[in-house]
This record gives C-alpha cells, structure tokens and sequence, in this order.
C-alpha cells in the first residue's frame, strides 16, 4: 500500500509523514529529498538553474519512482500534485492524504521557516502572505480530489488512521 501525503508547502507532510509510517511499520518518503539526492542539489539551486518547466518534468520522474515502492508514505512537494497528470496518477497508484491548512497559518510558518521554497524565496513578508494565498486558492482543487481530508491545524492521528482503516476495506 501507498500513502500519498499532498498540501501546500509547509502543511506538515514530512511531520505527519514520518509519524504515520512508524504508527502503519511503513517506510517513509520525502520526493524533495529523493530529488535532491538524485540530482545533487537542493531543490532552490535545481530550481535556480533550470527554471520550473525543467523542475517540474523532473519532479514528476521522481514521484514515478515510487509506484515500485510497498507500505511507504510518500510525501510530495506543494506543486507536484498540480502538474501535468500527477494528481490522476497518485490517485491510481495509492491513497492520498490533503493536509489542508489555512493560508495564514501557512504564512506564519513558512515566513519562519529554515527551508529554503524557490517559489517563496524572492517575496517580502507581505507579499509572501499574497502569494501563498494565491498559490493555494490555485491548487485548492487539485488538493481537494484526494481521497482523504484531514485538518493540518487540529491534526488528529487517530482519526486519520480510522480514515484510512475505512478506505482500506
């Protein structure tokens, strides 16, 4: 089985990623660290070098690697669901998780955060909060088609593994 985690950058995935898989004895995947391994870079200076359209094709070559992967939670990157086919193939490859959050709370984490987001690293704090809420009411829809919708805020362990007991059966 595989456990797709989706949300905006900064929801939690990684957190809650690695918390569910020791809860389910799966292993645990982060894409954004697959690809930095694989290319040997951080994402910012792939990012900085190729530009989106480049990072985006590669991405999507990174998340494709995990379909030969069993009992993982996979934690993708805030846009990848949103390009070419991505969020059909994660639906037919495994179950996805929206770990929904509302933008400010996004803001108040991200305008903090230690990791660098080539989509976030050139904005002021107020124009931070602006695109974050622009990016997220644009990938709003996509996130929404998961299979599984819990609260990133409020996040409740317990009822997400009931979430996923029921899609189990």
């Amino acid at each position: 089985m595989k456990i797709y985690l989706i949300g905006f950058m900064g929801c939690g995935k990684t957190t809650i990623g690695k918390r569910l898989a020791i809860r389910l004895g799966f292993d645990f995947v982060d894409t954004d660290e697959l690809f930095s391994t694989v290319h040997g870079c951080t994402l910012k200076d792939y990012f900085d070098l190729y530009l989106e359209e480049k990072f985006r094709e590669e991405e999507q070559k990174i998340l494709y690697q995990t379909q030969q992967m069993n009992d993982v939670i996979v934690s993708v990157g805030g846009g990848t669901p949103c390009f070419q086919d991505n969020m059909q193939w994660i639906l037919s490859n495994g179950m996805a998780v929206y770990i929904q959050m509302p933008a400010m709370a996004l803001f108040n984490r991200l305008a903090n955060s230690k990791t660098p987001r080539p989509l976030l690293s050139s904005s002021p704090n107020q124009d931070l909060k602006t695109t974050i809420e622009t990016l997220l009411s644009q990938r709003e829809n996509t996130y929404n088609q998961a299979h599984i919708i819990v609260q990133g805020l409020d996040f409740d362990m317990e009822n997400l593994m009931a979430e996923i007991k029921k899609i189990k059966k």
